[in-house]
């Protein structure tokens, strides 16, 4: 039991596991995802319907979209941002990894009557066949890459913008970093939770790589048949280090904002947005 327990608590080395497959095809998860993401009370897995809509009117005005422009939303999730701006005319691709995620997606969009080119794939496997007046990445799905899972996406989102195109992404910041403690919690249910629909143990722990501006949170789920480990990686910026980022992928930061509502840049909030253009 001793060793079992200090495998639970092990620290990685950074970026070791890559569990997004596990977080968004497991039925169970999937739904309870969801299921947060239909919450308008929490931003666990969707900013709330209000910020979503004053986003949505900011991308609009900062990225001078026209009725026509393209559209591409990469972790569209349910499809909130792609519903409001396939209904002000924009022609709109959603991608996303969560098959269930799509199927409502995909669903309020036939209700309206918005032809919304939904895919289901990982991101890192898009190959895209048309160019894009605006790509969108959104609610810091950024941050959870590895540098070379971020670098190559950076390469799609190249080939996906039209000249003069725009991308828009928000990161979490070092503030965040600087918040976060280090931790191991315990808990026990006796039937359904997040994770699991059975009866089952949880230990999270959460891990600090100060060198690398990096922290993971990672779940251990163990119920009586099977036990899984999802890892949450959450890679933090600073100004400098995200505009280095983005300039080794051949980007330049345009601006930066506190969000991707276009609130003012604060140097002491934990998240940023940038709107950024290919160099040359």
């Amino acid at each position: 039991m001793f060793d079992q327990l200090r495998l639970i608590a092990d620290r990685p080395r950074p970026y070791q596991f890559y569990t997004a497959n596990q977080l968004w095809a497991d039925p169970h998860i999937s739904q309870k995802m969801l299921e947060y993401h239909l919450d308008n009370s929490v931003d666990l897995a969707s900013r709330n319907k209000q910020f979503v809509e004053r986003s949505v009117d900011w991308l609009v005005r900062e990225c001078d979209l026209k009725r026509g422009a393209a559209v591409c939303d990469f972790g569209c999730g349910p499809g909130f941002y792609t519903t409001l701006l396939a209904s002000r005319g924009m022609k709109v691709t959603g991608l996303d990894f969560s098959e269930r995620s799509l199927k409502y997606a995909r669903r309020i969009a036939e209700e309206k009557k918005l032809g919304i080119d939904y895919r289901q794939q990982n991101y890192l496997d898009f190959t895209p066949d048309r160019q894009y007046d605006l790509v969108t990445m959104i609610f810091c799905d950024f941050c959870v890459l590895s540098p070379e899972q971020r670098r190559l996406l950076l390469g799609i989102f190249r080939q996906c913008l039209k000249p003069g195109g725009k991308l828009v992404l928000d990161v979490v910041t070092m503030n965040q970093f600087n918040l976060t403690e280090e931790k191991n919690v315990f808990d026990f249910y006796t039937g359904e939770g997040f994770w699991s629909s059975q009866p089952h143990f949880i230990f999270q722990s959460t891990f600090k790589y100060p060198s690398e501006q990096l922290y993971v949170d990672k779940w251990t789920i163990i119920e009586r048949v099977r036990t899984r480990e999802i890892y949450n990686w959450m890679q933090c910026f600073t100004p400098v280090s995200l505009d280095g980022e983005l300039a080794r992928s051949g980007f330049r930061s345009v601006k930066k904002f506190a969000n991707v509502a276009g609130d003012p840049f604060d140097s002491e909030a934990t998240e940023m947005a940038v709107v950024a253009e290919v160099i040359g």
